[in-house]
């Protein structure tokens, strides 16, 4: 879209903050974007009662991230179909959501204006290291001491298409890297 001119007049979308996909094998995809295209992991997660993992890897710029789901016995994706679950899963292949990057101090307004227009919005998810990537639910950034790394809220396209606004609330450091990913028999690899 280089050399427009167009303003969204409705919200501060600064641009996707992660685009998350779903991966067969957690190893071979984080080897792969790092050997082949130099993202680094970032973040990883192990989603509660064994559902699976998420992990975060960073472009490059300290901004953009792409981001990968991997659940045990996710089915293979089947061309023209790839809708959640009601545990989130999507096939493997598949998009799982679409995260646009928005202000922090805009979460609250935005989902107020998108439930103005009809659209049924999450509550607003504070993503804490405490509780595994669960929801924390004060928040409270004097006080937080980097808990929370992101906020988040998630809403739908009228074809079904999770998506989501997203924050990040601090900068990711290496004790941020802290599971094995998995492979696609279920197994993690040693780190």
């Amino acid at each position: 879209m280089a050399g427009t001119t167009n303003t969204n007049t409705e919200f501060e979308i600064r641009g996707f903050n992660h685009l998350a996909l779903v991966c067969r094998d957690m190893a071979e995809t984080v080897a792969w974007y790092d050997d082949v295209l130099g993202m680094k992991l970032v973040k990883t997660l192990e989603l509660p009662g064994g559902r699976g993992q998420h992990f975060f890897l960073d472009m490059g710029n300290g901004v953009d991230g792409i981001a990968f789901f991997w659940f045990p016995g996710a089915p293979e994706g089947v061309r023209g179909e790839s809708l959640q679950d009601r545990n989130g899963m999507t096939a493997i292949g598949t998009v799982n959501h679409i995260a646009f990057d928005v202000p922090a101090d805009k979460m609250e307004e935005y989902a107020e204006k998108l439930k103005s227009k009809g659209v049924k919005v999450t509550q607003i998810i504070n993503h804490s290291d405490s509780l595994e990537g669960g929801h924390q639910p004060n928040y409270d950034p004097a006080t937080d001491e980097g808990d929370v790394f992101v906020r988040s809220m998630y809403f739908q396209d009228p074809n079904g298409t999770l998506l989501e606004f997203a924050c990040w609330t601090r900068a990711f450091t290496d004790a941020d890297v802290k599971h094995a990913p998995a492979t696609a028999a279920g197994a993690p690899v040693n780190a």
